[in-house]
């Protein structure tokens, strides 16, 4: 806006759509039995003098603060992406904004998330792993009335909202694929152990290795904590050993990332001496060389269900049960035969 050009008003779009202000507020509050032609004519006008209502004041006058809140723990640079994606993606067109409210550490501060959710006022709030699952902040939440999706919680079914995916069929798939190529020896790199996912998918894991009849050796299972780097340093440690593995499972695509790094480095040819997988099926999956076999976990729509799911509770509707969204296997140039 340029200096000194006056900010429009809704009684400049009253005026202009001749109705009065009070019907214009009537529409920018989607209140009912407005009709049709009141509508086109109000918002027209407001087109025409590019007004937006404040939707703070809007707040003020219902005691809502018409935020949204979304609660993550320094997870992959990828996988906050698609989560705000996906949020913003179901608020768009809403009255409704999106607060980040990244964390360092729920395990260590769940009251501190609590105090935080409550002290920015939300009218809701996206809860991603681990808070999804950890108790104190589950209660706290529901003490405070306030309302929560989860995405991909492991325990406490039924509390709050929640939108899923099966992460065990997933881990057996990716596991599955792997052994089909002749793989024996096989490593796993687990994320942050504070996230119960990194259990549910080894549990994955072992399940597929039963089922081919293949050992899980503890000597070849490294915990990282889901970055790159911790990849690269779980993959160093690994094939240092007299015992090599020919194929590593790591649970999310920039550990995944950080092990063909180190293989590389230590002379090792990815897939030709070492087969790699991750998981997530992120950005970093399809611009790394060669490009990354994973599983495709669909964040995007399920940050986007946990947001409509969010919408329609504080509508007063029903926003109905979990959302179960489903994995696919993303085969691409990562898995090869082990050595002769």
């Amino acid at each position: 806006m340029s200096r000194g050009k006056k900010r429009s008003t809704i009684v400049d779009v009253a005026k202009l759509a001749e109705v009065s202000p009070k019907s214009v507020s009537r529409v920018f509050n989607n209140e009912p039995h407005i009709t049709p032609t009141l509508r086109k004519k109000v918002l027209r006008a407001a087109e025409e003098l590019n007004y937006h209502p404040n939707v703070m004041a809007q707040g003020l006058v219902r005691r809502q603060s018409y935020l949204i809140g979304l609660v993550y723990e320094k997870p992959s640079p990828s996988y906050v992406v698609e989560l705000q994606r996906g949020a913003l993606e179901r608020l768009h067109g809403e009255r409704y904004r999106l607060i980040v409210l990244p964390v360092e550490s729920v395990s260590d501060h769940p009251r501190d998330v609590v105090a935080t959710i409550r002290s920015a006022a939300l009218d809701g709030v996206i809860l991603a792993p681990p808070a999804a699952d950890h108790p104190e902040v589950l209660d706290g939440l529901t003490q405070a009335r306030i309302p929560f999706a989860r995405i991909t919680p492991q325990s406490r079914e039924g509390v709050g909202l929640s939108t899923t995916m099966d992460d065990i069929a997933a881990g057996r798939e990716i596991a599955q694929h792997v052994i089909s190529f002749g793989h024996t020896r096989i490593a796993i790199i687990k994320g942050d152990p504070d996230h119960p996912v990194s259990e549910q998918r080894l549990t994955a894991y072992r399940a597929a290795f039963d089922d081919a009849g293949i050992a899980l050796l503890p000597e070849l299972v490294e915990t990282g904590d889901f970055s790159f780097e911790s990849g690269y340093e779980a993959t160093k440690r690994i094939l240092s050993r007299k015992l090599r593995p020919t194929a590593i499972l790591a649970q999310n695509d920039d550990m995944a990332v950080g092990a063909m790094s180190a293989a590389r480095e230590l002379g090792f040819e990815v897939p030709g001496d070492l087969s790699v997988v991750g998981f997530d099926d992120s950005e970093i999956s399809r611009v790394v060389w060669p490009r990354l076999t994973t599983v495709r976990q669909p964040v995007v729509e399920m940050a986007h269900t946990a947001a409509d799911m969010l919408l329609r509770e504080l509508a007063g509707e029903e926003p109905g049960p979990t959302v179960v969204h489903t994995h696919s296997l993303v085969e691409r140039l990562t898995v090869a035969p082990p050595p002769v």
